[in-house]
């Protein structure tokens, strides 16, 4: 009784001594912002459309092109970027394991045997004094770290915070990845409309040529008129030639996106989205900013690396107090091979161990003030994040709208093209004019589907970003 309060009495003292490594005035500067204080605006407001929904994990299924369906199959399974992210995700569950194992207690088993000529007038006993002997030992030792104030177990926390971490930024890797296709599809199928309205303008103009020359045959124009259409033909196939090199490139940078060479780039064939024929639904949920969180992986990888670093602050404030460890050994120990095995060989112990900081130079102190300012920066890295996030959506519904307007002024400006065409072929057929004429209509009719064509590409390209935007059909659950 009287050793038990002696131990007592000596843990208390140390509890007391511990005081002298003190914290400080360290402590957390940042605090997270919540969604609800950031304002919506009017725009993301009015975009909110209860029967939007938020965007289905393979999002891009909404443009209805099979070939787009298996380019993503593919790249899914074999882009080298995304295997990157996959491997980090795996790095951190196995550092995970290691802080887990930390908590757990430790048995090693140890063995050894030493031939040694021991000296006549040192430490050995007088039997073994001046000769050589074999001196064996067998040892099993067991250890355990109490955590009393649970820094283990906030290190392991963090580091479970940190596989989510890894897993969000995958994710990320994975919908930059989605994105980056179905722009470049997108704009696949972009220059390949483009290509053929190019060719279509150059056969007009061919035809504007050949009525240009036979009316200067005829001396019904100079040859001014003439060599001003000419000169539009190289510059006309100059554009068809670049179109058909970015096509190339497309079709190269799709290959590489799906982790293949050039060679499987050449067999894509021209897209055909069915989503530019049947629409698409282009609006908000209505829930929009409060579960934003939860859905953009850039967001939530920002929320767990700020989990982990409250946990890093737990770890460096628990160093500050005693920390108790308990050992124990048991084996066998000999000289020589023949009583190795016996009941006088066998040795054993206990070993309770108390560390303390008392005066440490401010290591402690900096190593908190370290993780306190790592802390500090995560949260504004998150706000910064969420900040960005909402704008990105309020970016998609301006463009959204600005589209919208485009397309309808487009669709406008056809139509009087298209009317304007039809009279000047009128006036041509009832000899009121030559077919220069309806030529000339009919190349500000193709100049007026171009535009239709490029409004209808940024449509695609917006429900993209709207995908994108929205986090691409992830969602997160955090505690």
């Amino acid at each position: 009784m009287r050793s038990l309060r002696l131990s007592l009495t000596a843990m208390a003292a140390a509890l007391v001594l511990a005081g002298c490594a003190g914290m400080g005035n360290v402590k957390p500067q940042a605090h997270a912002l919540r969604p609800a204080e950031l304002a919506a605006g009017q725009a993301i407001a009015a975009a909110a459309d209860p029967a939007a929904g938020w965007p289905r994990e393979e999002w891009w299924k909404a443009f209805g092109d099979p070939q787009l369906d298996r380019l993503m199959a593919a790249a899914l399974a074999d882009n080298p970027t995304l295997k990157v992210a996959q491997a980090r995700v795996r790095q951190a569950e196995a550092l995970a394991g290691v802080a887990h194992a930390a908590t757990l207690p430790r048995v090693d088993a140890s063995a050894s045997t030493t031939r040694e000529l021991f000296a006549s007038h040192g430490s050995a006993p007088a039997a073994i004094a001046g000769s050589w002997q074999w001196y064996n030992a067998a040892t099993l030792t067991g250890s355990y770290d109490l955590d009393v104030w649970g820094r283990q177990r906030d290190l392991l926390a963090a580091a479970v915070d940190e596989t989510h971490v890894a897993a969000a930024e995958a994710q990320m890797a994975r919908l930059a990845l989605q994105t980056a296709i179905v722009r470049d599809y997108i704009q696949l199928w972009y220059r390949h409309a483009l290509q053929d309205s190019v060719a279509d303008s150059l056969a007009q103009r061919q035809r504007i040529l050949e009525i240009a020359r036979k009316r200067h045959q005829a001396g019904l124009t100079g040859e001014l008129d003439v060599a001003a259409i000419e000169t539009t033909l190289p510059a006309g196939r100059r554009q068809h030639e670049e179109i058909g090199a970015s096509i190339a490139v497309l079709r190269h940078q799709l290959a590489a996106l799906i982790g293949r060479g050039p060679g499987d780039g050449d067999t894509i064939a021209r897209p055909a989205p069915a989503l530019l024929a049947n629409g698409a639904r282009l609006g908000l949920p209505s829930v929009l900013p409060a579960e934003l969180v939860g859905r953009r992986p850039d967001i939530a990888a920002q929320r767990w690396r700020v989990e982990a670093a409250a946990h890093d602050i737990d770890a460096a404030r628990a160093a500050f107090y005693p920390n108790i460890n308990i050992a124990a050994f048991a084996g066998l120990q000999s000289f020589g091979f023949s009583r190795l095995l016996e009941s006088s060989a066998r040795t054993w112990g206990v070993t309770p161990a108390l560390s303390l900081p008392i005066f440490e130079g401010g290591r402690l102190r900096g190593q908190l003030g370290a993780r306190t300012a790592a802390y500090d920066a995560a949260v504004e890295q998150y706000n910064a994040t969420l900040v960005q996030a909402l704008a990105d959506v309020a970016n998609v519904v301006a463009k959204i709208h600005s589209t919208q307007q485009q397309e309808q002024l487009a669709q406008r400006a056809l139509a009087s093209a298209r009317r304007t065409e039809t009279l000047a072929e009128q006036a041509y057929k009832a000899g009121m004019t030559d077919y220069l004429g309806v030529l000339q209509a009919k190349l500000t009719l193709l100049a007026e589907q171009d535009q239709v064509l490029r409004v209808a590409g940024e449509r695609l390209d917006n429900y993209a970003s709207l995908m994108t935007a929205l986090g691409g059909g992830m969602e997160i659950h955090f505690p």
